[in-house]
């Protein structure tokens, strides 16, 4: 009787390490390589080049008014002596970011969690488009509500408010630095992230998979135990990606 020796089977890091595509790129490939490469770095070239041309015609200011210029609140350039800076626009930018924020992301998620998890199915069509329109207004709209219709109604409100508990800023409006109130601003800014922060976290959470979800039902997790342990884990990147998409509008 002959024997055949059969090779040893092997074990290891080499054996699970999957294997590369050795094909070499096609001519589409490459050239859809090169344009996609092309067209992010002229992307960087451009920012680059209005970086230097603000730079370049703000020299004089900046030279006039030296570091002062990023600390000074004040904005006057028809006085004598002129004394002006962008303390108060980097200021204002990073409150109402903030305040925005921390209003939108926890009702963007909630929102998208409802539509998803708890919303009856045949209303869940209706809701998706709802707040897919609502995303696609213009930032501008919002503005101009805001600054038409919101500030009146609410501007003494938070006027009276601020005076109760004892000048809180962002509550009140310097009129000498800020045209209305910061919080005002962080809400109208709020209502603007929060139907595009909902779309994306709300598609990110449709694609937790659905073996964990059932998984989890199966061992007698509640719904809120199924969306805490699972869907939330699972669209932490969606909610940060969300977040920054609609802190970038």
């Amino acid at each position: 009787m002959s024997t055949i020796d059969l090779p040893a089977e092997t074990t290891g890091p080499d054996q699970d390490r999957p294997r590369a595509i050795a094909s070499p790129r096609s001519a589409g490939d490459r050239r859809f390589r090169r344009i996609t490469g092309a067209s992010g770095s002229l992307s960087l070239v451009l920012m680059a080049v209005i970086a230097i041309f603000l730079l370049v015609n703000g020299w004089q200011a900046l030279d006039v008014a030296g570091g002062s210029f990023f600390t000074t609140f004040e904005w006057k350039t028809k006085s004598e002596p002129t004394e002006f800076g962008v303390a108060a626009m980097l200021y204002g930018t990073a409150v109402v970011a903030l305040i925005a924020l921390a209003t939108a992301v926890p009702i963007a998620v909630s929102a998208a969690l409802f539509i998803n998890e708890i919303a009856p199915r045949r209303f869940r069509g209706f809701l998706t488009g709802l707040v897919d329109l609502l995303a696609a207004i213009p930032s501008l709209i919002y503005g101009i509500w805001g600054l038409k219709y919101l500030q009146p109604q609410l501007f003494s409100t938070f006027d009276w408010v601020a005076d109760w508990l004892g000048g809180f800023h962002p509550l009140s409006a310097d009129q000498r630095v800020f045209g209305g109130s910061l919080l005002m601003c962080g809400l109208v800014v709020s209502l603007m992230v929060i139907p595009i922060t909902t779309s994306v976290v709300r598609e990110v959470f449709a694609q937790a998979p659905p073996y964990e979800r059932e998984g989890a039902l199966a061992l007698g997790a509640t719904r809120w135990g199924m969306i805490r342990t699972v869907v939330l884990p699972f669209g932490r990147g969606g909610i940060i990606g969300g977040s920054m998409l609609g802190l970038g509008r």
